[in-house]
């Protein structure tokens, strides 16, 4: 099976560089309609669907492999190996940021710089570290995805998108009902159970961490915790509420990823 059918990769653009995208929990490809466009002068763009998800090739998904984020990672490494031309630049939004900071420890010489869109190493409280959800509520809201899917989709989505964008909400609740639901809760778990702080030390890739003032999933500490521990990082705040700034405050999120890319590729 080609990785460019497991993950339903589609290629656009020029470019030396390749600009990779990737989307979080519950969506797809989709999600960059706003932002992939403005880079396919410039770049070589990359958008494709973690396996499992989205359009691409279910039967793919493999619940020991994808058991942990560095299968997704590897995933994303073969799409690489196969699809891209020239440095990457890696743009992941939450779960997918994590993943391409695995991909990136793992093989460093293929990435140039990484976008991390709404990231979060680590979404259970522990000790010091505020993650934004203690292991009882977080256990809740997996039990409440195992027994209705569909009632959690209707209340999570909204959320995630922010209020002032409810026709948004709605479209995050159509995405998140195309997926397999045993796996989207598979996913679901692997994802909000998964910690990976120690990882960020690791990271040799310059990286721009970007998230909104007020983000119901992950609070404002985590991207100053994860500042403090990212070599070469920097942090961008945009004023928005919701978890998808990418979809949200396109214009501002494009803003935020020129002047890094300015500043990191020259």
């Amino acid at each position: 099976m080609s990785v460019q059918y497991r993950n339903n990769v589609h290629i656009a653009g020029t470019g030396h560089a390749t600009m990779v995208f990737a989307h979080g929990l519950g969506c797809d490809q989709s999600m960059w309609r706003l932002l992939a466009p403005a880079y396919q002068d410039h770049f070589r763009t990359i958008l494709y669907d973690l396996t499992g998800s989205g359009g691409s090739d279910r039967s793919a998904y493999d619940r020991t492999r994808h058991g942990s984020l560095h299968g997704h990672a590897d995933d994303l490494l073969e799409i690489l190996e196969a699809c891209s031309a020239g440095p990457v630049v890696f743009v992941g939004h939450s779960v997918s940021a994590t993943i391409g900071l695995l991909a990136a420890n793992k093989a460093p010489q293929r990435f140039a710089a990484q976008v991390m869109v709404g990231p979060s190493p680590c979404y259970l409280n522990d000790g010091d570290y505020v993650g934004g959800f203690n292991r009882a509520d977080m256990e809740t809201m997996l039990s409440s995805m195992d027994d209705d899917f569909p009632s959690w989709s209707r209340r999570m989505a909204p959320m995630l998108m922010g209020a002032s964008h409810p026709e948004l909400g709605q479209e995050l609740v159509a995405s998140f009902m195309r997926n397999d639901q045993g796996t989207a809760r598979h996913f679901a778990r692997v994802t909000f159970l998964s910690d990976h702080r120690a990882d960020l030390a690791r990271s040799q890739v310059p990286a721009l961490l970007l998230q909104c003032s007020e983000d119901p999933v992950v609070p404002p500490a985590v991207g100053d915790y994860m500042l403090r521990r990212m070599p070469n990082s920097s942090l961008r705040t945009v004023d928005e509420n919701g978890h998808c700034p990418h979809i949200s405050a396109a214009t501002a999120s494009v803003r935020a990823i020129d002047a890094f890319l300015d500043r990191t590729l020259g």
